[in-house]
């Protein structure tokens, strides 16, 4: 039982996460987290406001169990198959935080100063979050995919314009984080 508990190495994710992509691949299926909005939207009835959500999403079924998957998976791993380790941060990204006025997230995912509700009652801070999200969301749908999809699925079946999105995404994550994070937070 020892072996669930705790971090597993990478090669196992990624062994599994090949795997999958091979299943997929020979059932003629491809995986992303974000198209599965659309499958939502097209559920709740947006077909009838745009032309984008007309689909028969009964064939993405099997996507939406992936999504529910993942939902309970985490929460399980979480909350079942953790031996109470918390995630240690490298000390030079400590420091980097500190540079930006953002403590050590103290063993949790993600730093308070960023993602707690008190920053989200502040009006900065729900302004970064509603920015945010509406640039990922614009992106997804610019990019014709997430990270997820193009990085994972699209790189795995070689196609070219998920190298160039897997491109954008590095570069703009490295612009983020190194030059408009700062001035964000200042």
């Amino acid at each position: 039982m020892e072996y669930l508990l705790g971090t597993w190495h990478w090669s196992i994710s990624g062994f599994l996460i090949g795997m999958t992509m091979l299943l997929l691949t020979y059932f003629g299926k491809s995986f992303g987290m974000s198209s599965n909005l659309r499958t939502m939207c097209s559920m709740a009835g947006a077909g009838k406001f745009s032309d984008f959500f007309k689909m028969d999403w009964r064939e993405q079924k099997w996507s939406l169990a992936v999504v529910l998957g993942c939902i309970l998976g985490g929460f399980i791993a979480y909350h079942f198959l953790s031996n109470g380790t918390r995630v240690n941060l490298n000390p030079d990204t400590v420091a980097q935080l500190q540079t930006l006025s953002i403590d050590a997230p103290n063993g949790k995912l993600l730093p308070d100063a960023l993602f707690s509700m008190e920053t989200l009652q502040t009006p900065k801070g729900f302004a970064i979050l509603l920015v945010g999200g509406l640039l990922i969301g614009f992106g997804t749908r610019y990019a014709g995919g997430c990270t997820s999809g193009h990085a994972i699925s699209g790189l795995s079946n070689l196609q070219l314009p998920s190298l160039v999105a897997v491109i954008g995404f590095f570069i703009g994550g490295l612009v983020m984080a190194h030059f408009l994070l700062p001035i964000i937070l200042k």
